[in-house]
């Protein structure tokens, strides 16, 4: 990716308990010809199965769910603060019918695997999908979860993922 540098993922050092849960991120999918991000405030990153790791959720009523079923990787993309009104936006707005990206002023690099990524990135993630599940009101142990953010039942699909490569900006 132009104006990146390649590193190991076991070298990131970033707190994603603080990126993901208040500087949020961006899960971006599709190809050249169409894609989508979303911002999100959920998920986690570490270490499973032998590999560097990340998890996201989706809903399926999101638009970028149809890029990041239909696709094998996705990436996740962390932002500096400056870039705050476009990650609002890009959580707020569907990409349906209009170009969400270009809309909030941001613009798309692509991977060496030709995954789509957020130029404006600090810190872009490719991932490869391992695991795919829809959580079920079933499985919580934890039932107040349900009431508190499913009350719908619009359940998230949750992605574990395998860390293929990380960008670094250069």
């Amino acid at each position: 990716m132009n104006g990146f540098k390649e590193i190991d993922p076991a070298l990131v050092t970033d707190n994603f308990i603080k990126n993901i849960g208040s500087d949020w991120m961006l899960i971006t999918a599709g190809d050249h010809v169409a894609h989508n991000t979303m911002t999100a405030s959920w998920g986690f990153a570490g270490y499973v199965w032998n590999k560097p790791a990340a998890v996201a959720m989706i809903r399926p009523q999101r638009y970028t769910y149809e890029f990041t079923e239909r696709e094998d990787m996705m990436t996740l993309s962390f932002l500096p603060e400056q870039y705050r009104e476009a990650m609002m936006y890009c959580g707020s707005r569907t990409g349906r019918g209009a170009e969400k990206i270009r809309a909030a002023g941001l613009s798309v690099a692509f991977t060496d695997h030709d995954v789509p990524a957020i130029a404006q990135a600090r810190l872009v993630l490719e991932c490869r999908k391992m695991y795919s599940g829809m959580l079920r009101e079933e499985n919580f142990v934890d039932k107040e979860l349900v009431a508190r953010w499913y009350p719908d039942g619009d359940f998230h699909k949750m992605y574990v993922m395998e860390i293929v490569k990380a960008y670094i900006k250069e």
